[in-house]
């Protein structure tokens, strides 16, 4: 699983306006903040779960350079360091369809029209960063682009992010049963 790893369907938003890479990540930044809360026990405040905080971290990592994947394409992300991190399990993202292009300074200069943003609780940063190239490469897929483009619904988007997880999944079992077919053999 790597689309659906960090994002639930309901993080998952079409026609979202937007005027500017940073109103974009303010948006992602509230939304991610959102995503959260529900997460968080009760005991801990909803105000650790800060939208502010989620848009300073993705603000603050975009700075060190853009987040963009071509093709309309971006994921910003972050860590993200505060009490309620700490009661995370995992990092959460939010995916947004937006409603128009934004300029994102991206390399190939196109305007980006999907984000694909994630937090990462600090503490556990280090143990799933490695899925951030994972996650770009698919979303650098010019196949699966035209088809999250053509999506009509939150539900279309999930559907084909299950798909393709699911995908992976079956290829990695093909893998290592092959791996352990060869090891006998030899």
């Amino acid at each position: 699983m790597l689309l659906t790893e960090f994002l639930t369907a309901e993080n998952i938003h079409l026609d979202t306006p937007a005027s500017c890479k940073k109103r974009t990540l303010e948006i992602a930044g509230k939304l991610l903040a959102d995503a959260m809360r529900k997460q968080l026990p009760e005991e801990i405040g909803s105000d650790e779960a800060c939208p502010i905080a989620c848009f300073d971290a993705l603000l603050k990592r975009e700075k060190l350079g853009c987040t963009a994947l071509n093709n309309g394409v971006a994921m910003p992300h972050a860590k993200l360091a505060n009490a309620c991190t700490q009661s995370l399990e995992k990092p959460i993202a939010v995916f947004l369809k937006l409603e128009q292009p934004v300029d994102y300074e991206a390399q190939d200069r196109k305007e980006v029209d999907l984000i694909y943003a994630i937090l990462f609780p600090e503490q556990s940063c280090h143990h799933y960063k490695a899925y951030l190239p994972k996650i770009a490469e698919k979303l650098s897929d010019k196949n699966i682009i035209k088809q999250i483009r053509t999506a009509e619904t939150e539900e279309d988007i999930w559907q084909l992010f299950c798909y393709l997880d699911n995908q992976e999944e079956q290829a990695e079992k093909a893998e290592k049963t092959e791996e352990q077919v060869n090891e006998k053999t030899e």
